[in-house]
């Protein structure tokens, strides 16, 4: 069986996620499985609170991308793998692990995904999202508040400290690496449905 793994960068609140999910949809009953990139985050057990406070989650070193390679070359093979489970409010990973079989369509997302030369080389698909800076903020702002328990103060000195910063240093440039660029992210569907198509025409 010919297996396809995607790969979707952009950054941080673009809408990678919607659209990951709207490709889901699209494929359905088509068997697709879905990693994120942040699920990879390294454990931090072994820092002070204010040690971790002080790590840059938004450099490609806070990642154990070599892990997240192996796995995917292991689904490609038709294996199943353990991924991590990764604790945003204490920056450590979890002891359960989740497991991920194999499927015909494999999907990793994340904001660094196409900025690694070893994690773009196990690719077939690099798509990256394209959406304005300011939407993305806001985006982002809402998420670690409702879903990461973090204070506004925080998340704006994060986002002027290293987000904006590791956006131009790393993210913004590996767009030059993507076969597709989704502007407006999951709101263009002419270009989901396009991507949609060509998977189903490889994966037959």
């Amino acid at each position: 069986m010919e297996r396809i793994l995607l790969g979707v960068a952009g950054g941080s609140g673009s809408g990678k996620t919607t659209v990951v999910e709207e490709i889901v949809r699209g494929l359905a009953p088509t068997p697709v499985s879905v990693i994120h990139h942040d699920a990879y985050y390294r454990d931090l057990g072994h820092l002070s609170p204010r040690e971790r406070a002080r790590v840059n989650f938004d450099h490609p070193d806070a990642l154990d991308t070599p892990l997240l390679v192996e796995h995917l070359t292991l689904l490609r093979r038709g294996g199943a793998v353990d991924i991590p489970v990764y604790d945003f409010a204490t920056h450590t990973r979890r002891k359960e692990t989740e497991r991920v079989e194999a499927a015909g369509v494999v999907i990793v997302d994340g904001i660094l995904v196409l900025a690694d030369p070893r994690l773009r080389e196990v690719l077939d698909i690099k798509v990256y999202v394209q959406t304005d800076a300011d939407i993305r903020f806001i985006r982002r702002l809402r998420r670690d508040i409702r879903d990461r328990g973090r204070s506004l103060e925080s998340v704006v000195e994060q986002y002027l400290g290293t987000v904006r910063p590791m956006h131009l240093a790393f993210v913004e440039g590996s767009r030059a690496h993507a076969d597709i660029i989704i502007p407006e992210g999951g709101r263009n569907q002419v270009a989901i449905d396009l991507l949609v198509s060509r998977l189903r025409l490889v994966t037959g």
